[in-house]
């Protein structure tokens, strides 16, 4: 079985392409472009104030709306400014979950009920502490009066979260790019296209490596390639690891992924080598609240580290975590922004006011 995905819906394909439907909204658009343009007006004039860290503060987001790679791309800027000597923590808005007034830290492992997947995630795989909250300026405060030895922090999305001044901008797409290049709810975009000149990096996640040469580095912003490289399996339900390997030739093999680009997922597995019986696209952030599994007539599901994070509750001895983690054209992108960080006017590029 392979369920609908809602990629293929009218608006979405108008989003990338146009069409009657992505014009009849254009009126829409200018509102959003009104509301986008007098937000940014508004920290410009002082107006409504950012709040600027005592530490260098990374965002990593994009404009188009929806996933796009930001969670592999987050946790290996995590790990590739501590390998440079840094001690990162992590702020996010903590999707999906009722936070309350004050931000919610956390390390290590931490309820995806509590904290929301992805930072969940983060946590988990990188070791950094994680602080939440939809006012990100609450959320790094709340982080650096925690850990107090945190001396960098990386914004997982909040691009257009301008409440919280920052030193670096990186935007990750994919390769639906722009799309039609129109503000919502016309096209995808969460601000003009004209905004990634803006931004000090553009990572486009392309999922699997296509052998092209690298990008040149030295304009800005500086233009990378990032693909996701699957790890060996994990079963969720008890113990033990497999190379992907190991489940090619298997009868009655299932994928399902609750993440932003369902076939992206996909298309990993089936890049190492496996077919795959079945796919089962789910809404982003999908709760696993009960279980969407029991229909499934497979022998083995292989899901995202994103959707296992919620599926151990599920009791479900089929399920496979299968973890990915970001590779890159440009093996100096960490070094290039380690020193980044140590330039004194970094403080101060990205100041709206």
């Amino acid at each position: 079985m392979t369920a609908k995905r809602p990629s293929t819906s009218l608006l979405a394909r108008q989003w990338q392409h146009g069409g009657w439907l992505s014009t009849l909204l254009l009126p829409l658009s200018a509102l959003t472009a009104w509301a986008v343009a007098r937000k940014r007006r508004q920290y410009q004039d002082g107006s409504r104030p950012a709040y600027r860290a005592p530490v260098p503060v990374v965002v990593v987001g994009n404009v188009y709306v929806g996933g796009t790679g930001k969670t592999p791309m987050v946790i290996a800027t995590v790990e590739g400014l501590r390998a440079r000597g840094y001690t990162p923590g992590v702020v996010s808005r903590g999707y999906g979950v009722k936070i309350g007034p004050h931000a919610r830290v956390g390390i290590g492992a931490l309820e995806a009920a509590r904290f929301g997947d992805e930072p969940a995630l983060i946590a988990r795989a990188t070791g950094a502490p994680v602080s939440v909250h939809p006012k990100r300026a609450l959320a790094a405060q709340a982080l650096l009066d925690a850990h107090p030895a945190v001396d960098v922090i990386v914004s997982d999305d909040g691009l257009q979260h301008l409440a919280l001044a920052r030193d670096i901008e990186i935007v990750v797409q994919d390769e639906r790019g722009v799309g039609n290049g129109r503000l919502l709810p016309a096209g995808p975009l969460r601000e003009p296209a004209s905004r990634l000149q803006e931004v000090d990096a553009i990572i486009t996640n392309i999922g699997t490596p296509d052998g092209r040469p690298a990008l040149a580095t030295g304009a800005r912003p500086r233009q990378v390639r990032m693909w996701l490289e699957p790890g060996e399996a994990r079963r969720i339900e008890g113990r033990g690891t497999r190379p992907l390997s190991a489940f090619a030739g298997q009868a009655r093999i299932a994928a399902a992924a609750g993440i932003g680009n369902p076939e992206r997922f996909f298309t990993t597995l089936r890049a190492a080598g496996l077919t795959l019986d079945a796919t089962l696209p789910l809404p982003d952030h999908h709760d696993y609240a009960d279980s969407p599994f029991q229909a499934l007539a497979a022998d083995t599901i292989l899901v995202t580290s994103k959707d296992a994070i919620k599926c151990a509750d599920l009791h479900d001895a089929r399920l496979w975590e299968v973890p990915v983690q970001a590779a890159f054209s440009d093996p100096q992108l960490f070094d290039w922004l380690a020193q980044a960080l140590r330039q004194p006017k970094s403080r101060s590029k990205h100041d709206i006011h």
